[in-house]
């Protein structure tokens, strides 16, 4: 018997504000019985199909330390640095810069969301696929 997650939780100040910016950069939605509204000290986004849910719970402590988990996120439908330009443009910050660590068009920039949760913005699959299928 194994488990599986359920979904992904994350601690912060406000759970309305903090969720209604990971649906904007995620592209997920409301629960469409369960909306999210201003007040709430839970508030849980879901992908379109409902294949993942992240819920964000309100508590009374600050962020004090770098993140023990985060999200990498990779980029669908643009690149690597015009996903971190709209990012940047909705109030990510820039934590630590890693492209290029393992060389030219590698490695990925780590950002802060708007309550300080760092998560990373990797090269997206279509850069992937030229990076692969360049000559050597």
């Amino acid at each position: 018997m194994t488990s599986r997650i359920s979904h992904t939780s994350i601690d912060c100040a406000n759970a309305y504000e903090l969720s209604e910016w990971w649906r904007q950069v995620l592209g997920y939605v409301d629960i469409a019985d369960d909306p999210n509204e201003p007040g709430h000290e839970e508030c849980m986004i879901q992908t379109p199909d409902g294949s993942h849910m992240v819920l964000f719970i309100e508590v009374p402590e600050g962020k004090t330390v770098k993140n023990r988990l985060h999200f990498d996120l990779r980029p669908t439908d643009r690149t690597q640095d015009e996903e971190i330009e709209r990012l940047r443009s909705i109030g990510a910050t820039e934590v630590a810069d890693h492209r290029g660590k393992y060389g030219p068009g590698t490695g990925w920039l780590t950002m802060a969301d708007p309550e300080g949760n760092e998560f990373c913005v990797l090269r997206s699959d279509a850069q992937l696929a030229a990076a692969a299928a360049a000559p050597a």
